[in-house]
């Protein structure tokens, strides 16, 4: 099989595409052949040995994955043969099949490509897990969506929306801001252009936002924080700009609101079942058409450095993803 391999930690520059033996199943897992790989920008980080998890040399970057069952372990019960599954691996599914255990399957539904099935668990997955499970969203709710129009900040917009939310996008540009108002935003501020405590708390009323979606850290976290809502929740969910913010907690008391750490890898580790019910949701709201899971661009594997250096520069707006000889 064919795979993309990272060496050494210089960046995406260094992927090489190689040939490996095809791997083999042990009882407890099953052999996907992968049709779809999405990025993120933790691909970026994590071949430059940035990211949290630094996984032993070589390695394949990408760690979200989409195609069907071509082999299953004897002792693997649920799963059959040719069955259409996407899964969260952490890192490894730049390639064209890989071994994967099966707590970490979801079906894929009827009408829902494996491009798009791809684009999911990491993204929405932590939109997800962020807005229902640690932030408790209800209907009505006022959420700022700080990155909105990258992967993962796009994902929040659409889901916050679909849960009954009123979504304000947070991002650089006038274009990007125009996706985000196709995606289910209501109101947009762009930051580059305008002050960021001043707009939120104008298009609230005043009031505040009840949720801050932060994906992006830096500057506009303590900006977006000073326009929160008394009661609101701050989720921390990854910092972009590569500048993590050091946070005055008297706001936190002056405002009784909560600052809430999103860690939907170690969430998925320790609680897979909710994981699974949340990813179903998901893939229901895309198979409706509630969700978009928009894809900007599709890169055969052998143009993996190329696509994460898309990434890197700001370039995309949804998700990258790779696709396979097993397409």
């Amino acid at each position: 099989m064919k795979a993309v391999l990272c060496k050494s930690l210089v960046g995406p520059s260094a992927l090489k595409l190689e040939t490996l033996e095809d791997p083999e199943a042990s009882p407890d897992e099953v052999i996907v052949a992968v049709e779809a790989c999405a990025l993120n920008f933790f691909d970026t980080l994590i071949t430059r040995g940035k990211y949290q998890f630094k996984p032993d040399l070589p390695f394949s970057p990408g760690g979200e994955i989409a195609g069907r069952i071509i082999e299953v372990g004897s002792k693997v019960v649920g799963w059959k043969l040719g069955d259409r599954v996407t899964a969260y691996i952490g890192w490894g599914g730049a390639r064209e099949e890989i071994a994967v255990t099966p707590e970490r399957l979801v079906a894929i539904p009827q009408g829902v490509s494996s491009e798009a099935a791809s684009a999911t668990s990491i993204t929405y997955g932590t939109a997800i897990h962020g807005l229902r499970d640690r932030a408790g969203l209800q209907p009505g709710d006022r959420v700022a969506v700080l990155g909105a129009s990258g992967g993962a900040g796009l994902a929040a917009v659409e889901l916050a929306s679909a849960m009954g939310a009123r979504v304000i996008a947070v991002a650089s540009s006038e274009e990007k801001l125009q996706v985000c108002r196709q995606h289910g935003a209501e109101q947009t501020v762009d930051y580059a252009t305008s002050d960021l405590k001043s707009s939120l708390r104008a298009l609230t009323g005043g009031r505040g936002v009840d949720i801050v979606y932060d994906c992006v850290g830096g500057e506009s976290s303590e900006a977006a924080l000073r326009a929160m809502a008394w009661g609101g929740r701050f989720l921390v969910v990854g910092f972009a700009s590569g500048d993590i913010p050091r946070i005055p907690l008297n706001l936190l008391l002056l405002k009784g609101c909560a600052a809430i750490g999103v860690f939907w890898g170690d969430a998925v580790k320790r609680d897979p079942a909710t994981h699974r019910a949340n990813m179903a949701s998901v893939l229901n709201w895309v198979a409706t058409g509630a969700l978009k899971a928009r894809v900007d661009r599709v890169y055969p594997l052998e143009d993996t450095a190329e696509a994460l250096r898309m990434i890197e520069e700001r370039k995309v707006v949804g998700k990258i993803v790779l696709t396979t000889a097993a397409t």
